[in-house]
């Protein structure tokens, strides 16, 4: 899968630059287009709830939390495969790590939609309140989509590496 498992390249060619190169690809690859719609999505659900009065209701922590740390995990995925710094750690199966983030991702996204769009009251005495936080719920479901994406996508990618991850790992950089 484009992206997972690319040649190393450095920039400016010369083979001895320990500068990480970027690497276009991954961005037109299925899980870079996704990461990237997450980082986007993400951040929305956490700056739509964070200009709310949040911290009155105790439900919003958790979509606060849950959107704040996925945000930052998935910011640093897409650095890490768009630099190919885990060619330069070939020992972690990457592909794995990723599916089981994504993994994680998908069912904590699922928990923080449900409290989000349970605690929406269309009563509340601050409409702005109320049109953030339905906005939050929609965009924490489409993440929660995206994430779910992204799994099935990893989980193809961490499949197609061979019947064991540890083994592909080294014959791939022996």
């Amino acid at each position: 899968m484009a992206g997972l498992s690319g040649t190393t390249r450095t920039r400016g060619g010369s083979p001895g630059s320990s500068l990480p190169a970027l690497d276009g690809a991954f961005l037109c690859s299925p899980l870079g287009g996704l990461m990237v719609a997450q980082a986007v999505l993400g951040l929305l659900v956490w700056a739509l709830v964070a200009d709310t009065t949040y911290y009155l209701h105790a439900a919003y922590s958790w979509v606060m939390f849950v959107s704040i740390f996925f945000w930052i995990l998935t910011v640093l995925f897409l650095v890490t495969y768009l630099l190919q710094l885990q060619l330069k750690f070939y020992v972690i199966p990457w592909a794995l790590v990723l599916m089981i983030f994504n993994i994680v991702a998908t069912v904590l996204y699922v928990t923080a939609f449900v409290t989000c769009a349970a605690v929406v009251q269309p009563t509340s005495w601050r409409q702005w309140d109320y049109n953030r936080r339905a906005a939050a719920s929609f965009f924490a479901c489409l993440v929660m989509i995206t994430y779910a994406v992204s799994t099935f996508f990893s989980f193809r990618a961490w499949k197609g590496l061979g019947s064991n991850a540890a083994t592909s790992q080294v014959s791939e950089h022996a």
